[in-house]
């Protein structure tokens, strides 16, 4: 199915931190495909595919901790490039990254756009584990619901996200304007 979307796919590593799972779905969703399908009018039919190119890879981290460190990314760059893939990067803020604790993903986020400050281009992105109000709670048939927290992760709350957004705006603005200019460049 990635293969015949026409918007960008992030594949996640898989839980163990390994990339191969990731790396081979988005070498195979690049290609095209051909599958038994349902048309628009109900009948089985063979869908065909073009290819998705813009696939990319999300790291969560993995049951070994947190991969979104610069010599983890640095590994995932040097994984792709030898599959002959873009080196396209996204950044999971929560889950083992951010060893599971909502409370983490600021400190991620900060890491992430050190580096990229500091002249990474591979990173396309950041995910953040977000809702109107901050934590999780348990879902339990006899109780009312508390409104905007989260029923399964745990996530942080709409003002920190804000904060969060705020900031990347005010570090990011110069480095993601040179890469803008550069990719200008390059496509002339």
């Amino acid at each position: 199915m990635a293969s015949g979307l026409s918007a960008p796919v992030g594949f996640k590593n898989g839980t163990d931190g390994g990339l191969d799972v990731a790396i081979n779905a988005i070498e195979s969703a690049a290609h095209p495909h051909r599958f038994l399908g349902i048309n628009e009018a109900g009948q089985v039919a063979i869908t065909t595919t073009q290819g998705n190119s813009c696939a990319h890879i999300v790291l969560r981290g993995g049951s070994d901790g947190p991969n979104y460190h610069a010599e983890q990314i640095a590994a995932c760059e040097q994984a792709l490039k030898a599959r002959h893939l873009p080196t396209k990067i996204m950044v999971d803020c929560s889950h083992a990254n951010s060893n599971k604790n909502y409370q983490n993903q600021r400190l991620v986020v900060e890491d992430v756009a050190r580096q990229i400050v500091s002249g990474n281009h591979s990173i396309v992105g950041l995910m953040l584990e977000s809702n109107l109000n901050e934590g999780n709670q348990s879902y339990d048939p006899s109780r009312s619901l508390q409104r905007g927290v989260s029923i399964t992760d745990a996530c942080i709350s709409f003002e920190e996200t804000a904060a969060l957004l705020r900031f990347l705006h005010c570090e990011l603005g110069p480095s993601l304007k040179s890469r803008i200019v550069r990719s200008a460049r390059t496509s002339q």
